[in-house]
């Protein structure tokens, strides 16, 4: 598996993205209500500035979102996540020496994002069936992150009961993977995420990062696990700004275990972690993914 991963590429756009070893993605909102830092950087000024920080710590992609997703967020109509997001995107993209992605579930958003710049859409909805962004994603040729989750972020509180998470979760990449396929989206330009949080319990979380590794054998991985309530929950912390020991712990474990990205708020902390787990695995284990 490690030989496996050291060759692959991410295809996004024009770029090919390596993923021989565990990329750092830094979050960049642009709300005034995400559960960690909404409102921190709510104009573009702020949020390009946010970027350019995140990237001279060390990350190797920025992900631009527009609308919280934390359970129960109002939604933001599309005129307004488009106002929020572009100018981040084409600024970061212009200036942030790294790929971009935009976190959305709007086709149009999607498709605005990429002539903006960005070259990899984070689609946080269930992917099969939605034909309209299957077609944004074809037609920019953007790389694509297949997320799991149930309802939407108003509903999905009341659909985390599972008989096998895991297997259950497995089971929808698995049609998302194929759905991408039948639409024309090559495996190359496909990287899966579990969801974490998203309609699952603290229980359901762990579940998933535990089988991190076996996640990992059906495509590339990304897990966003960053100050999330689980970690609280784990921790006995109810500020999402002081998990960061329990987020890069996190980061760390899917590094290990084969995870292709992590997506966080504090990259700094994570990169530092990720060099010293580099320099002491072991080289025919683990040295691979980190």
């Amino acid at each position: 598996m490690c030989a496996e991963t050291q060759e692959r590429v991410w295809r996004c756009c024009d770029r090919l993205i390596p993923l021989g070893r565990t990329l750092v993605m830094g979050i960049v909102n642009v709300t005034p209500d995400s559960f960690s830092d909404g409102g921190r950087w709510p104009d573009a000024g702020g949020a390009v500035a946010h970027g350019l920080r995140l990237a001279a710590e060390g990350a190797d992609l920025l992900d631009v979102g527009g609308e919280s997703t934390r359970p129960g967020a109002a939604e933001v109509d599309e005129a307004e996540e488009l106002r929020r997001v572009v100018p981040v995107v084409r600024a970061l993209a212009a200036q942030g020496g790294v790929p971009v992605s935009v976190d959305t579930r709007r086709p149009a958003v999607a498709r605005a994002a990429v002539a903006a710049g960005a070259c990899i859409v984070n689609d946080i909805l269930p992917f099969a069936g939605d034909a309209a962004m299957a077609a944004a994603v074809r037609e920019t040729r953007a790389g694509v992150v297949l997320m799991h989750m149930r309802g939407t972020p108003q509903t999905m509180a009341g659909l985390a009961a599972y008989d096998d998470v895991v297997a259950e979760v497995c089971a929808a990449l698995q049609a998302a993977l194929a759905y991408a396929e039948a639409q024309g989206i090559a495996r190359d330009r496909v990287v899966i995420d579990p969801g974490i949080g998203f309609a699952k319990t603290t229980a359901h979380n762990v579940a998933l990062l535990a089988a991190t590794a076996r996640l990992a054998r059906l495509a590339p991985v990304l897990v966003g696990a960053s100050r999330k309530r689980f970690i609280g929950e784990l921790c006995g912390e109810a500020c999402a700004a002081e998990r960061v020991g329990g987020s890069v712990g996190a980061a760390i474990w899917c590094a290990l275990q084969g995870a292709a990205v992590v997506r966080v708020h504090d990259v700094r902390a994570t990169r530092q972690a990720l060099t010293v787990a580099r320099a002491l695995a072991d080289k025919e284990s683990f040295g691979a993914h980190v």
